[in-house]
């Protein structure tokens, strides 16, 4: 008997969506025929390919109000910012179908007489895009367009919560002409999807989720030489200098500690505040927050929506009284939130936090952030280190030369200042230590969804 799953609305659990799990068959055969369309796909020159993923990309764009709408329904983000995720997958889309032709360009070393000499950057074959649900158009929009501007072919599975986001992906590519099977959208369940990645005809897996979720994968793929892409999420840090400008420090990082409920891989989950600033920013920032309207995220007033299930919700409320007991201060009454249940979650911030307390050193995916005051850089770099996370950090200082002085010596893949909580497609996005291996974007994206091919051509005597 086939397998079935449900995705129910975070905003009131109605039903969303209710589908079957792929069969061992189906991703056979989803198999099958993505090498057969890999093998002409690769044979496609490039400014074709491009062609058809910018209409993909146009596609999506058309289609913004009623996707965005669909999004908020499956994992909660209030309508009014929704649409902006597909503002950002546009972008990133675009941007690396323009860096294309630059990072698959041959690499051409000095010429050599009586010789052509070249490395090519070919396509891997068959990628496996494994896609979140907390912001499922922009993580798959990182790895599928480049996988296929490169040649290859793409099977798409995204989480539960957000089935109907793989559908439009690969409706995407149907209304933009690709060819059938080369974009396949399968929900896979756990078991059939380390199948998959044990399967030969598989060349390469680009994952975004939980450290477990990327130690399963690295698992499977430990079975064969293939490469993986992993961003695992993180604990990001924000450091405020004692010459920081401090509104422009308060309205960035309570943006990044709590856009989508908290609910994102980069969003600030620690801050560190210079201790000349840090009464003023603790309670700059507590009255931000506390201008938050929790509510169904459908309606436009809502700016905090319910994070993604009751679980979740739980497992966030237990890190919060577990800080609390362990002596940290909570700035906001939830009261003040109205009478809410759960997955609803009324935004906190917590003081008088520390290292031994979960809340600051495990992620916490949701609208809590815990706030320490620090003497100096030395104090806020070794806190900001102390972490099994490193993707990104941000420093919020008037001094350029001073951020470019501590950012190297952070452990972490993106070091910003005076922002935080964004992607810049033109530059590479990665991670160190648990929040993953590879990177996507920019040119350096590409060059894990390729492999080098030397050419070293001796010419005839005429």
């Amino acid at each position: 008997m086939t397998q079935r799953f449900s995705c129910h609305s975070p905003a009131d659990g109605s039903l969303v969506a209710e589908r079957a799990f792929a069969t061992s068959a189906e991703l056979d055969t989803a198999l099958d025929q993505a090498r057969l369309a890999q093998r002409a796909w690769a044979a496609t020159p490039l400014a074709e390919r491009l062609t058809r993923l910018t209409a993909l990309v146009d596609w999506v764009v058309m289609h913004k109000t009623t996707l965005a709408e669909e999004l908020t329904a499956q994992m909660g983000r209030p309508i009014r910012y929704a649409p902006g995720e597909i503002g950002g997958f546009e972008v990133r889309g675009r941007t690396m179908i323009e860096l294309a032709p630059e990072a698959l360009a041959d690499v051409r070393p000095p010429e050599q007489a009586g010789y052509t000499r070249f490395i090519r950057r070919a396509p891997l074959g068959v990628v496996l895009v494994m896609a979140p649900w907390n912001y499922p158009w922009l993580t798959s929009v990182n790895a599928v367009i480049p996988a296929l501007a490169a040649g290859n072919a793409v099977i798409l599975k995204h989480a539960r919560q957000t089935p109907l986001v793989a559908e439009r992906f690969a409706q995407a590519g149907r209304e933009a002409g690709l060819p059938d099977g080369l974009l396949t959208a399968l929900h896979l369940d756990h078991d059939l999807a380390a199948a998959a990645i044990t399967d030969p005809r598989l060349d390469y897996v680009a994952f975004t989720g939980s450290v477990d979720g990327g130690h399963a994968v690295r698992s499977a793929a430990a079975k064969r030489f293939i490469a993986t892409g992993l961003e695992l999420g993180g604990k990001d840090p924000a450091y405020v200098r004692a010459d920081a400008d401090l509104k422009q420090a308060v309205d960035g990082i309570v943006d990044g500690a709590f856009f989508n409920s908290g609910q994102s891989c980069c969003g600030i989950e620690r801050v560190y505040v210079h201790e000349s600033l840090f009464d003023d920013f603790v309670e700059q920032s507590a009255a931000l927050v506390r201008s938050y309207v929790l509510g169904d995220p459908r309606e436009p007033e809502t700016t905090l929506g319910p994070v993604v299930r009751t679980s979740a919700a739980k497992a966030i409320v237990a890190q919060i009284e577990g800080a609390i007991a362990a002596g940290a201060r909570p700035l906001i009454d939830a009261k003040a939130f109205g009478e809410r249940t759960l997955p609803y979650l009324a935004p906190q911030v917590l003081v008088d936090v520390d290292h031994t307390m979960d809340v600051m050193r495990e992620e916490t995916f949701g609208p809590v952030v815990g706030i320490m005051s620090v003497p100096d850089d030395e104090t806020a770099l070794t806190l900001m280190n102390d972490s099994r996370y490193g993707l990104t950090a941000s420093i919020w200082t008037r001094d350029e030369e001073a951020a470019l002085t501590l950012g190297p010596r952070i452990e972490t893949g993106t070091v910003f200042m005076n922002r935080c909580d964004y992607l810049d497609p033109y530059l590479a996005w990665t991670g160190v230590k648990d929040s993953g291996r590879g990177a996507t974007l920019s040119l350096l994206g590409y060059e894990g969804l390729t492999r080098p091919q030397s050419f070293h051509l001796r010419l005839g005597r005429s």
